[in-house]
């Protein structure tokens, strides 16, 4: 059975901007801005942007939200969400992003937990997987609609079974010189938010997998988007390089 849930990337380079078009071009712009990364079936990336998070938004009890069991659907009405809450983030962001309907919530049990969450842009949980969901890398106490989000906030929507995969962070410079080496860092965050170095992962551009202390040695000809993946994994968010003088200095590396 499921588990119930109630519930940066900066313009250094325009080129890397492209991918998140879509899902940002119509993002409401009122109120604190978050982030929000929902990350699907063997960790696909299904869509990620920032955000201002206030006010309402309406979502729909689906009667296809039965992954609790028969007879455990949505009712099929309207149920209102404060939008600067992790779930409130979810269904605003599928608003404006295809990738992340249909979004099946089933109010059978909202007595007593509240909303609970069988699919996301498709991907159903089952009796061994199902979604939950992190703010700043951490799994809250709380169900998705009554975990408050505040400017700056991260909260990542997430498919997996439990023990959940871990969530990778990547630390990388805002800029470097071309083909000069520099060295990047990648981490793991577990439910509890701790960080640890991750060995063996995959980052863009670089000469080898990350050594045991999480370290990689990558070297550019062009500006890049560089992301680090594991198996298992979900992947980090992306991290642009610039190179030269054209760099932006607004993006900065965060440890």
């Amino acid at each position: 059975m499921p588990r119930l849930v109630p519930f940066k990337l900066v313009a250094a380079c325009a080129l890397a901007l492209t991918f998140l078009l879509s899902f940002a071009a119509a993002a409401p712009a009122k109120g604190p801005i978050a982030s929000l990364r929902v990350a699907g079936k063997k960790a696909k990336v299904l869509g990620e942007t920032s955000f201002g998070v206030a006010g309402q938004v309406s979502v729909k009890a689906s009667p296809k939200a039965n992954c609790f069991g028969p007879g455990t659907g949505g009712s099929g009405q309207k149920v209102m969400l404060k939008g600067a809450t992790a779930l409130g983030m979810l269904a605003r962001g599928a608003q404006f992003n295809a990738s992340l309907r249909p979004l099946l919530l089933t109010d059978h049990f909202i007595d007593e937990f509240g909303l609970g969450i069988c699919g996301v842009g498709g991907v159903k949980a089952t009796s061994k997987s199902s979604w939950f969901f992190k703010v700043n890398h951490k799994v809250p106490p709380v169900g998705g609609e009554k975990a408050k989000v505040k400017a700056g906030d991260e909260v990542l929507w997430a498919y997996g079974a439990y023990p959940y995969p871990a969530e990778l962070a990547l630390v990388a410079p805002a800029e470097a010189q071309a083909n000069v080496p520099f060295t990047v860092q990648v981490f793991a965050y577990d439910e509890k938010g701790k960080r640890t170095p991750v060995s063996g992962a995959t980052v863009t551009g670089a000469s080898g997998p990350t050594d045991s202390a999480g370290h990689a040695t990558v070297t550019l000809a062009a500006p890049m988007e560089l992301i680090a993946t594991a198996k298992g994994d979900i992947p980090s968010p992306p991290k642009v390089v610039c190179l030269g003088s054209g760099c932006s200095a607004a993006s900065g590396v965060q440890f």
